[in-house]
């Protein structure tokens, strides 16, 4: 899931300080998870926004704020609270606010700021383990992935700064090497960490990414 926290309240009425009227944008997925755009949190904006004298003229939460086409079904059920609106105030991540672009003309602002995508540890709690780096290596790692759980990204290690397990950038997190060498010792398959990996290539998640699943003809 993508992972992000609400902007300082100031930083968000700078933002607005133009618009008298504003409309409010949610998430049913992410970022209701994360508690920064479900239910409770547009009510709370909604309140804050009221105090500053500023006026909601609705809300809408798309149930996956990053579907376009989802998300221009229900803007259009809210057609006219949005064209009441000065500007829309989005409180998803950076790609449902790019949603809301593709299918609103009014300007968007965003409440949140984007982290990472993020497992789920249990309830409010995420930790990132993979960087979409679109070359996976999990299968010769033991399912941990060096790229994004070292601190400093090695493909060949363990670095000579690891301490009974624990990384010397963060000495709270575990080494990610030590953690690939427990798994492949217990699967057997140790031999995997003598495999040179060469250095990382890039070029498969090259900005902006675009992927189109292909289906074959008469399939459907």
């Amino acid at each position: 899931m993508i992972v992000t926290k609400q902007k300082p309240f100031e930083v968000i009425l700078k933002e607005l300080e133009d618009a008298k009227k504003v409309f409010l944008i949610g998430c049913g997925d992410c970022a209701t998870l994360c508690e920064t755009g479900g239910e409770d949190q547009i009510k709370e904006m909604t309140e804050k926004l009221q105090a500053e004298g500023k006026e909601v003229t609705g809300n809408v939460i798309v149930e996956v704020a990053c579907h376009e086409l989802d998300a221009k079904k229900e803007f259009r059920a809210h057609k006219d609270e949005i064209a009441a609106a000065d500007a829309m105030l989005h409180m998803s991540c950076g790609a449902g606010c790019q949603a809301a672009r593709a299918g609103l003309e009014k300007p968007i602002f965003p409440a949140n700021d984007t982290l990472f995508l993020g497992n789920i540890v249990r309830y409010g709690q995420f930790e990132e383990k993979c960087r979409l780096c679109g070359e996976c290596i999990l299968d010769v790692t033991g399912g941990v992935c060096p790229v994004t759980r070292c601190h400093k990204g090695i493909l060949n290690g363990p670095c000579g700064g690891t301490n009974e397990g624990k990384c010397e950038v963060d000495p709270e997190k575990d080494c990610a090497w030590t953690l690939i060498y427990q798994q492949l010792e217990k699967e057997g398959r140790v031999d995997k960490m003598k495999a040179y990996q060469p250095p990382k290539n890039w070029n498969p998640t090259l900005k902006p990414g675009r992927h189109v699943v292909e289906r074959e003809k008469g399939g459907e």
